[in-house]
């Protein structure tokens, strides 16, 4: 069963992290959308998870706002005060004690709030953000590494995970925890649709005739997918193959460096530009 939810103080009033933590320095590299996209790939692999959000999310008629909306969580869990922390931990929360059904592919009941899900949906999460941000070049040595998932673990914590669900805290635990799901999972027809609408978002008409929005959100895209564990890629139905892992890598360092000079009033989210004004305020 999940938790109550966080008690006072659990929550410390400056936020979770802070500048010398590992999560800034790697929620802030550039190429987190690209991760962000894998994240969501990897978790439509299992089941009651894509059931959840297949039927009771509008991603299919809103793709973009589910987009913003995680994206936020992430920055404000990351860059905010301890207040803006909780808001959002309450506010998912609530959300989630409302969120439950049964999945039409296996038969097995579902609920958001199950610590199971909220597991998997971290696991992907991190290992995406982790293992992208490291193949794209970012220098993470291996105990830093561990540190970044000892740091995040207490997010599902928040979330609802009580003591007797195990959250991986290292790159050995989380390895072995996927090894050990992976009989869970399938790619079921949400999941597939799911996938389709990652690669072809609705935009719209003058974006994507008179922009390159649409070949550069194609690339992207693509680019995420080939980023996924050989494993994930075979259940879609791409190729496994680990020329494509290397390729892959070989892709995400490029737009990386594309990335990386971008103005950082451009390229760094909202949650981390107040933080910063906060620490100048000090």
């Amino acid at each position: 069963m999940a938790v109550d939810a966080p008690p006072p103080g659990a929550i410390p009033a400056a936020g979770l992290f802070g500048p010398a933590s590992v999560s800034w320095r790697l929620h802030a590299d550039p190429v987190m959308g690209l991760a962000g996209l894998r994240a969501l790939l990897l978790q439509a692999l299992h089941p009651l998870a894509m059931a959840g959000v297949a039927q009771h999310s509008a991603f299919r008629e809103d793709p973009w706002g589910r987009l913003a909306r995680t994206a936020s969580f992430v920055g404000v869990t990351t860059y905010g005060t301890g207040e803006q922390v909780r808001e959002a931990v309450e506010r998912v929360r609530r959300v989630h004690r409302h969120v439950r059904g049964t999945d039409p592919v296996t038969g097995a009941r579902y609920r958001a709030d199950d610590p199971e899900l909220l597991v998997w949906v971290h696991c992907c999460e991190v290992d995406s953000f982790l293992g992208v941000a490291r193949r794209a070049g970012l220098g993470l040595p291996p105990d830093e590494a561990d540190r970044y998932l000892a740091e995040q673990a207490r997010i599902p914590r928040l979330l609802g995970v009580g003591p007797g669900h195990p959250v991986p805290e290292t790159r050995e635990q989380l390895a072995g925890y996927f090894t050990e799901v992976r009989g869970r999972l399938r790619a079921t027809p949400a999941a597939r649709s799911a996938a389709r609408l990652v690669l072809a978002p609705p935009m719209p008409g003058w974006a994507a005739w008179a922009t390159p929005a649409r070949p550069a959100w194609s690339a992207v895209a693509g680019l995420s997918f080939a980023l996924l564990p050989g494993w994930a890629r075979r259940m879609y139905g791409w190729p496994g193959w680990q020329l494509t892992d290397a390729v892959a890598t070989v892709e995400a360092r490029a737009l990386r460096t594309v990335l990386l000079p971008v103005p950082a009033a451009l390229r760094e989210g909202p949650h981390l530009r107040a933080a910063r004004a906060r620490l100048a305020e000090r």
